[in-house]
């Protein structure tokens, strides 16, 4: 084998190992964005459920006004 083979094999390596970093950088940024994004979605379903609960609050409130007339 020529010296050539091995520089266009070791060449091919690098890339290898390049694109090996890359992935591994854009899997942590996704893994990240995941975490975030359930972290946000946690939080709008708390709103959602305490905005539902003032709701029917008001709707029970305003049900007793009615039948106190």
């Amino acid at each position: 084998m020529t010296e050539s083979y091995f520089n266009a094999l070791e060449q091919k390596i690098d890339q290898i190992l390049e694109r090996h970093a890359k992935l591994e950088a854009e899997n942590q940024q996704l893994r990240d964005r995941e975490r975030l994004l359930k972290e946000e979605r946690a939080q709008l379903i708390q709103i959602n459920e305490q905005t539902q609960n003032k709701i029917e609050a008001m709707i029970t409130r305003l049900k007793s006004l009615e039948q106190s007339k």
